[in-house]
This record gives structure tokens, sequence and C-alpha cells, in this order.
């Protein structure tokens, strides 16, 4: 399987990703910049935290019109497999490949600390190494991570189980403590909390390791299934 994380200009999480892609699975992975128009040689794509464009506007507002974002798009319909956290994520939901929005945190402080997430599916993709109900120890690292979407969206993400990891303890205000979301198809997701930061336990706790196990396993049942 071969990785791309997309860098974008105040990306500061990418080394992080590289390292979870390279190190923690052994996978093939390069860094692409916010300029390339074509993702089509990778096979799994990775939107990395930081401060994209200096999160001026508003976060991710800017670099949703980065030209790679339409490849992001082209290869997300396609069924790749792509996952962005923290910026990432609020990139994704300004380029709508997932629904809603992200606010201030209701402190209107930045928070910087491991949290412990719930994960409420087991059965995508992105989980398939973790069991429903798992407990895990994730970092955190966010000013904008308050979750938010209308009663119709919400009632969506309900009914077609787009909600993929919960807080124990919401530290931000998000609405239903949602910490992690994942589009209708299943092959996008978007959370707040870094599982790169958390795939060994020399950094504190090696829990979000499962998280590209998954990735890779999820990638590996659906291009050699029949071999």
């Amino acid at each position: 399987m071969k990785f791309a994380v997309i860098v974008f200009p105040g990306s500061n999480c990418d080394v992080d990703m590289y390292h979870a892609a390279a190190d923690g699975i052994q996978c093939s992975v390069e860094y692409v910049p916010h300029t390339a128009a074509d993702l089509a040689a990778y096979d799994g794509i990775l939107l990395p935290g930081g401060f994209s464009y200096g999160d001026y506007l508003r976060c991710g507002a800017i670099a949703r019109f980065s030209p790679v974002m339409e490849a992001v798009k082209r290869e997300a319909e396609a069924g790749k497999l792509v996952l962005g956290v923290c910026n990432g994520f609020q990139i994704l939901l300004e380029a709508g490949l997932l629904p809603g929005a992200v606010y201030r945190n209701e402190s209107l402080k930045f928070h910087c600390r491991p949290v412990t997430l719930r994960v409420e599916r087991s059965d995508t993709a992105f989980t398939n190494a973790y069991a429903e109900g798992q407990l895990l120890n994730i970092p955190i690292a966010h000013g904008e991570g308050n979750y938010y979407c209308d009663d119709a969206t919400l009632a969506e993400l309900r009914r077609n189980r787009q909600i993929v990891f919960t807080y124990e303890s919401n530290p931000n205000g998000s609405l239903e403590d949602i910490a992690g979301i994942i589009n209708a198809e299943g092959n996008v997701l978007g959370m707040m909390p870094h599982p790169e930061r958390a795939v060994e336990e020399l950094l504190g706790s090696d829990d979000g390791l499962g998280m590209f196990q998954s990735m890779l396993k999820a990638w590996r049942d659906a291009n050699y299934a029949a071999v």
C-alpha cells in the first residue's frame, strides 16, 4: 500500500503521519505538495494537522482551494481511503467531503493533552483493528475542534452510523461528544485527535497504530480478496 501525505503551507504533523505509515506499518509513503494535481499513484491519502495557510479566514477554508484538493476529491469518489486529522479534518469539512463544521473550543483555549476516545464502530476501513466500545488513549492539539452540525445532518449521521469516535470526557464542547466521523460510503474519515502521535509506547500510547493497521488490512482485503 502506498500513502500520500499532503503537505500544505503550515502543516506541522506531516512528519508524524509519514512515521506512522512508514515505520508503524512499513508501507511506502511520500510527501505530496499542495500544488500537486494528480494522486492516482497512491492507495491512501493522509491529510495532516497543523495550520494550513496560517488558518487565515477560517481553519481549512483556504486549503480547500489548493490544487491537490481536486485530486483528493477524485480519489475519494473512486473509493480510495482518505484520513484527515485535526486540520486535515477541518479541510475535509470545508471541502464538503464530510458534513458539518468546527468552531472554537467551548473554553476558547487551545487544548493539547491525551484524551480517551470510545470506538463507536469497529467495522470500518479505519477501525477494524479495534473492538466496538474499546477505549483509546489518543492526544489532541487544537483550538477549533468543537464539532457542530444541524439537526437534519445529525439525524443522518446517526442513521448511517457515521459517528466513529466519541470523547469519554468532551474537551471542546463537540455536539454529542463527536470526535470523528466517516462519510456515508465509508472511505473518508475525519477526526480531531491525533492517532499518528500515538503509534508507539515510547510516545505514551500506541493506541493510534490500529488506525493505520486497519487501513492496511482494508486495502489488502479489497485488492487481494480473490488471490
